[in-house]
């Protein structure tokens, strides 16, 4: 690929066949030409991070794998990066649309839907922390997410400071009334406030530890499963 390298690998999530990924070979690795990512608020040092695979979406995605499919549901996968999880949804027949706001993430969704031989999933701009206003206008490169969901996923998505309540109020714009929100976090601290702006959209909390120690096989992990239902749910 132009300006940056990539590598695939078969990654395995328990109960589903292995998915093949492509993703960027490192954290090393930069290309941003025309300045688009740059104008959506993602700098050089977090330019490669929505292509690499990390273990908290594996997480989300072995959930995912468990899940029972319900017909006429809707799931949205918000920050999604690579969207392992949503790609295991989608294979086991959820109604997925997968969300970013890098410019890349779609065409790197668009290849590991190709090397996995499935059929079309959506892809939405989702960017709920706005970059900063500087007299010109950004284009998203995709159309926008738009609608409710039965439920929001996401992993990892709360790695820096948020007082305003942005991602909060992102995902209260696209959750049903009785949705339920899983958010996988590995422990950031920046939990506490985002809990506190779910709570004053009048979402209540329920946690699980998933903290796993390493095998010959599997790192090492810590964090936890946020689950928010609505509570009137």
């Amino acid at each position: 690929m132009t300006g940056y390298q990539t590598k695939q690998e078969h990654i395995a999530v328990a109960g589903v066949d292995d998915l093949l990924i492509r993703s960027l070979l490192d954290r090393q690795q930069f290309s941003d030409p025309l300045g688009e990512a740059e104008q959506l608020g993602i700098s050089s040092a977090a330019w490669p991070l929505f292509g690499l695979l990390w273990p908290s979406g594996a997480c989300l995605a072995a959930r995912m794998a468990v899940r029972p499919v319900r017909a006429g549901e809707r799931i949205l996968e918000i920050g999604c990066g690579l969207a392992l999880a949503s790609l295991v949804g989608h294979r086991r027949g959820s109604d997925m649309t997968a969300s970013d706001c890098h410019p890349l993430a779609a065409g790197f969704l668009l290849e590991n839907l190709r090397l996995n031989h499935l059929a079309p999933m959506a892809y939405r701009h989702g960017h709920w922390q706005p970059p900063q206003a500087t007299g010109t206008p950004v284009t998203p490169p995709c159309p926008l997410v738009e609608g409710r969901f039965d439920l929001v996923i996401g992993s990892d998505v709360l790695y820096e400071r948020d007082d305003h309540g942005a991602l909060a109020g992102f995902i209260g714009r696209h959750a049903k009334p009785d949705a339920e929100v899983w958010i996988v976090d590995p422990d950031r601290g920046n939990r506490a406030p985002f809990n506190r702006h779910m709570a004053a959209l009048g979402f209540r909390l329920y946690e699980e530890r998933l903290d796993r120690v390493a095998t010959a096989t599997v790192a090492a992990y810590k964090g936890r499963l946020l689950t928010y239902r609505c509570g009137a749910a």
